[in-house]
């Protein structure tokens, strides 16, 4: 089932549209996940991962963002998903989600993992679930 990007919205993966200053004060500022995260590591983010961003189809103004970190052959890690606050529960988040899915699965990837504190029936709605055997990851670094 192709995913429903809501009226007036379209996403595209295009890195020459992202607006960077705004991704790094929404994350910066306004995540749980990045707060303080420097411009720079950000930048360095950003040009190392499939970046994929929401725009208002009228003025192409940026209203979300979400990031992968992949191999784009087997693994892919989804973070840094955000939309703008005024815009939640308009189904945004969901559609962004369910793009990104599907373009990453198109690629051959078999396994996207992420980490949310607060959004798990938003990756649910894109089949998402809890790991089976949680016992089996480990983690390197800070929490």
């Amino acid at each position: 089932m192709k995913p429903i990007l809501p009226r007036g919205y379209e996403i595209s993966t295009s890195p020459d549209r992202l607006d960077r200053p705004l991704i790094h004060q929404w994350l910066s500022t306004d995540s749980y996940w990045a707060v303080g995260r420097p411009r720079e590591l950000q930048e360095a983010a950003i040009d190392g991962s499939l970046n994929f961003g929401v725009y208002e189809e009228a003025t192409g103004a940026q209203v979300g963002y979400a990031r992968v970190v992949t191999d784009r052959a087997t693994f892919a890690w989804l973070c840094d998903v955000y939309i703008a606050p005024e815009l939640r529960g308009r189904g945004l988040g969901s559609a962004l989600i369910a793009v990104l899915r599907d373009e990453i699965a198109a690629l051959g990837v078999y396994r996207i993992m992420l980490a949310t504190g607060d959004a798990h029936e938003v990756y649910a709605k894109a089949g998402f679930g809890p790991l089976e055997d949680p016992g089996k990851w480990m983690i390197l670094g800070r929490a």
